[in-house]
């Protein structure tokens, strides 16, 4: 599930020159990159997406470089796959997390995206590419982006083990999640996942009720607890579930849990309020508490992190002018400046040294070099989000993103996983 973002507007940065001339548009054509859109087409883009990704600044800002409007069409995460796999024509760009793609891929509903049209593609993390961080492999467990990021071919249906010129989504944010903690009310540390189920947090509990999510965060700690190994917490077998699921009820009937929580603003509030002091959390969810003067963590665990990926994908019908639009907001959106607005609220961008040219060198310190701020850090709209000498949680995005244990998934038994994480619900 995708975090919120920040709706405010962005300081301008200088709109990028546009190549003039044959030479300049053969040099384009050459490489291989889609040539800019003339702003007079008036080529407004249906950007299909949860309204939590769809950013105003952002829209705003590709328009002022390049003349495309996005018109965003917000729905629910689930309703996004759904609309992919019923509607492909409802929209011209779709925003959906990687796990999503084990749905849609299978309809021939999405185009496979060129990479040879993409002038960044090479720079693309190679978390998603090769499943590492600094030269290392991270915890695949779940849908990892590296099994469902390459298509056979630009109209296959399945999946490619190796690389090939096709991905199924070009990604856009990632983050790794935790749990949330108030270490002024817990006054000790926490270290490992299993805290969450601990009597000492009675009635003072809370865990993200999105049941594919969900689920997950509780199989870290059922692992923390030594009371199962998984093979792959993203794909439970039903007894797996069904452990699962025990655990939980017995907890929830112990009275461990003060609230069950679905919006982000409820997370935010329960920690706020002190309500709550150990919760699954989002890292902006934690930032909305910090910029009310309150001590919270988005806390490392021993055990690792649960990751989310989501990426720009094209459905299979797009052509002409809207499909040379889609691919310039594509290649806008990793050219560093939505890529640097989006470091600043937390999140990861897909290309990192485009989105380090974008900020200031104090700020990349802070948010991916895991140094002590030199000066406040702020966000896009000017809120104190961290104090001059503050560390980021989790330290460098090597730190973090090489701490992952598993991703956000669709388990094959999800109609068996969804039907059991209602019965928790209601027990």
């Amino acid at each position: 599930m995708s975090d919120p973002i920040d709706d405010s507007s962005a300081n301008g940065v200088k709109r990028r020159v546009l190549l003039q001339g044959g030479a300049g548009m053969a040099g384009i054509l050459a490489a291989g990159v889609a040539p800019f859109v003339n702003a007079q087409e008036k080529i407004v883009l249906r950007y299909l997406g949860t309204a939590v990704n769809q950013d105003k600044a952002i829209g705003e800002q590709f328009k002022a470089d390049t003349g495309i409007e996005i018109q965003y069409v917000a729905v629910t995460t689930d309703d996004v796959t759904k609309r992919a796999v019923t509607a492909p024509n409802s929209f011209d760009l779709i925003d959906t997390e990687f796990f999503s793609l084990k749905k849609i891929v299978p309809t021939g509903n999405l185009k496979g995206i060129d990479v040879k049209k993409i002038k960044n593609a090479d720079k693309i993390t190679a978390l998603f590419t090769k499943g590492e961080v600094g030269g290392k492999k991270v915890g695949d467990q779940g849908t990892a982006p590296k099994k469902v990021i390459y298509l056979e071919s630009e109209k296959s249906k399945k999946f490619s083990t190796t690389p090939t010129q096709f991905m199924s989504l070009i990604p856009t944010v990632y983050n790794a999640d935790t749990l949330g903690i108030r270490p002024d009310l817990i006054k000790r540390p926490i270290t490992s996942w299993a805290e969450l189920l601990n009597p000492e947090f009675k009635g003072k509990a809370a865990i993200l009720n999105i049941p594919s999510i969900g689920i997950m965060d509780a199989a870290m700690v059922v692992e923390a607890k030594g009371i199962h190994k998984y093979a792959d917490k993203g794909n439970m077998t039903k007894a797996e579930i069904d452990l699962t699921i025990k655990t939980l009820i017995e907890a929830k009937k112990a009275g461990q849990f003060r609230a069950l929580w679905k919006d982000f603003n409820e997370s935010v509030n329960l920690m706020a309020s002190g309500e709550v002091v150990i919760q699954s959390m989002w890292s902006p969810a934690v930032t909305a508490v910090r910029t009310k003067g309150i001590a919270c963590n988005f806390q490392p665990l021993k055990e690792g992190y649960r990751a989310w990926a989501a990426g720009f994908g094209l459905p299979a019908t797009l052509s002409g002018k809207k499909l040379d639009g889609a691919y310039e907001f594509i290649n806008w959106f990793l050219d560093g400046w939505a890529g640097a607005y989006l470091n600043r609220q937390g999140y990861y961008s897909a290309v990192l040294d485009t989105a380090k040219a974008k900020m200031e060198g104090y700020e990349w310190a802070y948010w991916m070099e895991g140094k002590p701020a030199p000066q406040d850090i702020k966000s896009p709209n000017g809120d104190v989000l961290a104090k001059t000498g503050a560390i980021r949680d989790g330290g460098s995005y090597e730190e973090r993103m090489g701490g992952i244990a598993c991703w956000n998934a669709v388990m094959d038994e999800n109609e068996y996983m969804v039907k059991k994480w209602n019965e928790f619900v209601a027990a």
